[in-house]
């Protein structure tokens, strides 16, 4: 379905009575609202549907809360999980005042750096390939009360319960580090993934691949095609979607949280990018691992602004748990091909320029991905303005570089709040495009630092449970 008049014919001919409609906000959850099938109708698609904006984190004050969201036709599907039949529609938020966009909306954000794009006439189409990692769990459980704080995860194939009384308990416990990736019994998610990937397929998501990953206690990742960078973010968060629910079927949760574990491998979400103009490849070249002059460029923009881009790609406190050396999270600002232990890693795809593109691994999956993959467009194509070089490449496991050479390569920042320090300091190159605001900036600086780093400066560890563990 591609146009409302399809939407709308989808509806009547199906006798569908409810229609949800999905939005995301500043951090990243998605937002429902479910209206009548009869609420809907081609205005719905122009002028959009009216709500109650002032409950909305960072969005409006009482005072000014009236907006709407506008439906996007390309994103109906039918939701798996409602009782009745119920379709799902993915919106973007106007200003009912003015008609216009509005600027704290991270999809309206999105639509601006593919915009921007086309105004450069560099391309038309920047391409995004995110690979979220997440854990699967059979309990979960964080307080903190007057008398305690704590934080409990349990996994039935977690290593830590080798020795637990489960009448009886079979032995099949996944090794710290060894989930990549053996074959059943050890591995006991094969068919809640292959549930997962067919209801993604459902939903209309290009489906490829799932597997286990590195970590015990559950640590899986599911594969979608790349896609242009809005349909990959709708793909991305209809992925997060799908996941949760599914586990929750089976009488499980699901998180996205970076690092829920100590002393293992966390959740990282690493983004393929490309770009391409009258559907052409721009990134294969005569250069570096067959890139071209343009895609090296790219990398230095990603590996100059990459301090500032972590204040919103790796959003939460718990992101920097997850950025320590040593478990494949990399923390020095490097490019290589195939190697994971490189901030930017260009893989080993073949001689076909269609395959030629990046891969920046630093992000993770509590960032809002429409924010996420239009800061990083934003940061490439400052590289390729302004001709940024991103150096020699580092074709070494930096993990065991001596501490001297290690001294003269740059590094991720430490803490949320150095990163947000960081975007503060260097951020024209997401203003000065017309993408990001002032405004935005400046407010999502504040959330941040008032919200998450303040408060989990004033409570113990088990608040940032309570903070990320749903993201």
């Amino acid at each position: 379905m591609t146009t409302p008049q399809e939407v709308l014919k989808r509806i009547q001919d199906e006798k569908i009575q409810m229609i949800d409609l999905k939005f995301i906000d500043a951090p990243g959850t998605w937002q429902h609202l479910t209206v009548y099938h009869n609420q809907i109708d081609e205005s719905s698609f122009t002028d959009g549907v009216p709500f109650d904006g002032s409950s909305i984190r960072g969005w409006k004050g009482i005072e000014e809360s009236d907006m709407t969201m506008v439906l996007d036709p390309n994103t109906a599907w039918i939701d798996p999980f409602m009782k009745e039949p119920t379709l799902s529609i993915i919106c973007s938020i106007k200003e009912p005042r003015t008609g216009e966009w509005y600027n704290r909306c991270p999809r309206v954000i999105a639509q601006k750096a593919v915009d921007y794009l086309v105004s450069t006439g560099l391309g038309d189409t920047a391409f995004f390939g995110p690979e979220a990692e997440f854990f699967i769990f059979d309990d979960v459980r964080y307080d903190q009360t007057a008398n305690e704080g704590y934080y409990h995860v349990d996994s039935v194939e977690g290593r830590w319960n080798t020795g637990r009384k489960e009448s009886p308990n079979l032995g099949y416990k996944t090794r710290f580090k060894e989930g990549y990736f053996p074959v059943p019994p050890t591995d006991s998610f094969q068919d809640i993934r292959t549930e997962m990937l067919l209801t993604m397929a459902a939903c209309g998501v290009p489906i490829e691949k799932q597997h286990h990953e590195v970590a015990t206690g559950g640590q899986c990742e599911l594969g979608f095609r790349f896609g242009k960078l809005i349909e990959a973010a709708d793909w991305l968060m209809t992925y997060k979607y799908v996941i949760k629910n599914v586990a929750r079927k089976y009488g499980k949760t699901v998180t996205f949280m970076p690092k829920p574990i100590f002393g293992d491998n966390g959740s990282g979400m690493h983004c393929h990018q490309s770009i391409w103009k009258d559907g052409k490849p721009l990134f294969g070249g005569d250069k570096y691992a067959g890139l071209s002059e343009m895609a090296l460029y790219y990398i230095g923009g990603i590996l100059k602004h990459a301090p500032a881009l972590l204040g919103i790609t790796n959003p939460t406190t718990n992101s920097y748990k997850r950025l320590v050396p040593g478990y494949e999270a990399p923390v020095n600002l490097a490019y290589s091909q195939g190697n994971r232990s490189a901030s930017v890693r260009i893989p080993l795809s073949g001689n076909n320029p269609k395959a030629k593109r990046l891969e920046f691994r630093c992000p993770d999956a509590t960032s809002n991905p429409y924010l996420a993959f239009a800061a990083m467009l934003c940061a490439g194509i400052d590289g390729i303005k302004n001709k940024i070089h991103p150096g020699e490449p580092l074709d070494k496991n930096i993990y065991e570089l001596s501490p001297e050479e290690l001294a003269k390569i740059p590094s991720t920042p430490g803490s949320l709040d150095l990163a947000l320090s960081a975007l503060e300091n260097d951020h024209a190159f997401l203003t000065d495009t017309g993408v990001f605001t002032e405004d935005f900036i400046q407010n999502w600086i504040e959330y941040k630092l008032v919200n998450e780093v303040k408060q989990l400066q004033l409570r113990p560890h088990p608040y940032e449970f309570y903070l990320y563990y749903d993201c």
